[in-house]
């Protein structure tokens, strides 16, 4: 019996560790996904205006990064969703180009926040999750009609935030992401509109 308790204790050691090194793994990918200290929303709130060497970053060139980065990771999968499952040969063609564009988008996005030192989110906020969620749902016409004026009120509200954006930074690094920005989704609002899909009470 004693040699049999010899040879078990090695091998219930060796279960520990395997534990022990899922765990660590476990943790640090929780890391990578959702850094300690970033809000849930991304890193608009992690601090006031900093300087520097391209120009004072404000907590509103923050934001910035960070809405455009979530209007990526939801407008990305709904552009690829609605080439497969819309019914209108436009409104298909309109998808691909605003998905391709803003895979473009988040590449520079993402090197712009490297560069300045801004932590991104991971994934879409709330609202923009139900918006995936609620397109999936509809099929036709329907569909069509939900994708697009999604999409165009979603559009709509970051061309305003990049407008205000644009006219009051400091940071020339910021100033150039967001003209290029700006540029990107007054392109996606025409194409949105020139699927003649968007009333005019949406204008508004």
């Amino acid at each position: 019996m004693a040699e049999v308790s010899r040879f078990r204790r090695p091998r219930k050691g060796r279960l520990l560790l395997a534990l022990a090194v899922v765990a660590v793994a476990a943790a640090a990918f929780a890391v990578v996904v959702n850094p300690v200290g970033v809000p849930a929303s991304g890193a608009a709130r992690l601090g006031g205006t900093v300087n520097t060497k391209w120009g004072r970053l404000s907590a509103q060139d923050r934001t910035v990064l960070v809405k455009v980065r979530q209007a990526n990771l939801w407008e990305m999968p709904a552009g690829q969703q609605a080439q497969q499952r819309a019914a209108s040969p436009r409104v298909r063609e309109v998808a691909g180009i605003i998905a391709a564009q803003h895979l473009q988008l988040d590449s520079a996005t993402r090197a712009t926040a490297q560069q300045l030192g801004v932590l991104l989110p991971v994934e879409p906020n709330g609202s923009q999750k139900s918006w995936l969620r609620e397109m999936s749902g509809k099929f036709g016409a329907d569909y069509d009609k939900t994708f697009v004026l999604r999409l165009r009120a979603a559009h709509g509200q970051v061309f305003q935030l990049l407008a205000k954006a644009r006219a009051q930074t400091e940071n020339t690094v910021m100033r150039s992401f967001i003209e290029s920005g700006m540029k990107f989704v007054n392109t996606h609002i025409s194409l949105l509109e020139s699927t003649g899909l968007v009333p005019r009470r949406a204008l508004h």
